[in-house]
């Protein structure tokens, strides 16, 4: 009788174990997505599966492309790519990217760019000033961000910069639907 009771103890306990690391897991580390609508697209798709990698940017700052998660409200989190960092002067003028004045490829773009009739718009002409906040430069503790599906995407020309404190995490990995299991760059 005292086995079967030791025996149920540590089963209880490996439960219980097992349970809060996956908790720690899912609060601190990684955590699962669902992309919702068009605006990443071609690069994501409308309901893919996502892991968001939360603690990367503790360890590090994020960087131009990335894809990121961020709270657009406190109901809805938003996944774009960072284009403009701290400090950085951006605009787009005929559908080409400048940072600090200096052009920038933008390869995730190249398909798109491709497939365009020449008197098509990607990318509607902006600078930093004319977005929501008027800033001169994106300011210290804050990023801009865009949808890569530039006609239809809710992003930093609405929403103004977003600060780097709403941001959730970095994801880079499609783990559903299995045909497109993948690895964002």
């Amino acid at each position: 009788m005292a086995k079967e009771k030791s025996e149920w103890f540590d089963w209880v306990k490996a439960l219980l174990i097992a349970f809060g690391l996956a908790f720690i897991v899912r609060m601190f580390l990684f955590a699962p997505i669902v992309v919702d609508g068009p605006s990443m697209l071609p690069t994501l798709h409308d309901r893919d599966q996502m892991i968001v990698n939360k603690f990367i940017y503790t360890i590090k700052e994020p960087e131009r492309y990335d894809i990121v998660v961020f709270h657009a409200s406190a109901q809805k989190d938003f996944i774009k790519r960072v284009i403009g960092l701290p400090g950085e002067h951006v605009e787009v003028i005929d559908n080409v990217l400048y940072i600090d004045g200096e052009e920038v490829q933008e390869p995730f773009l190249t398909m798109q760019k491709d497939q365009m009739k020449s008197y098509q718009t990607l990318t509607t002409d902006f600078t930093l000033e004319n977005l929501p906040g008027e800033h001169e430069v994106v300011p210290e503790g804050h990023l801009l961000v865009l949808g890569d599906n530039r006609s239809n995407s809710t992003d930093s020309r609405m929403l103004g910069v977003i600060s780097i404190e709403e941001i959730v995490g970095r994801t880079n990995l499609v783990y559903w639907p299995f045909d497109r299991i993948q690895i964002v760059e």
